[in-house]
């Protein structure tokens, strides 16, 4: 009954995108990996929930299927490192603790900038 409640909060989630396209939703352990796409049926995000948050790896990417982010989740929360891609390469990364930037890097430059 759980799963059962817990897939259809996501399924609900899941209306919230604009992709036309229903998500595939695929239970993994205690996780569910969802996975939206884009309206031309590439995908759009690739991603795990856990107790209905948003919880591990995420992954993004434009119509083209080419990657534009990478991202961490815990308990629904932003963590870690996240990457963002232009032309497949990485530009900039945006570490995060509890849904607070820490440290923001421009990769091409190496420039950096703490929030302090």
């Amino acid at each position: 009954m759980k799963k059962i409640l817990l897939i259809t909060v996501m399924m609900i989630f899941g209306l919230g995108f604009s992709q036309s396209k229903s998500p595939l939703l695929e239970a993994e352990g205690q996780l569910v990996k969802a996975t939206y796409f884009n309206e031309n049926g590439t995908i759009q995000q690739v991603g795990y929930f856990k107790e209905g948050k948003l919880d591990g790896k995420w992954s993004s990417y434009d119509t083209n299927g080419n990657l534009k982010t990478i991202a961490q989740y815990k308990d629904g929360e932003k963590t870690g490192k996240w990457m963002y891609f232009s032309d497949n390469v990485c530009v900039s990364e945006v570490n995060f603790s509890n849904n607070q930037i820490l440290k923001v890097r421009n990769v091409n430059q190496n420039a950096i900038a703490d929030k302090n």
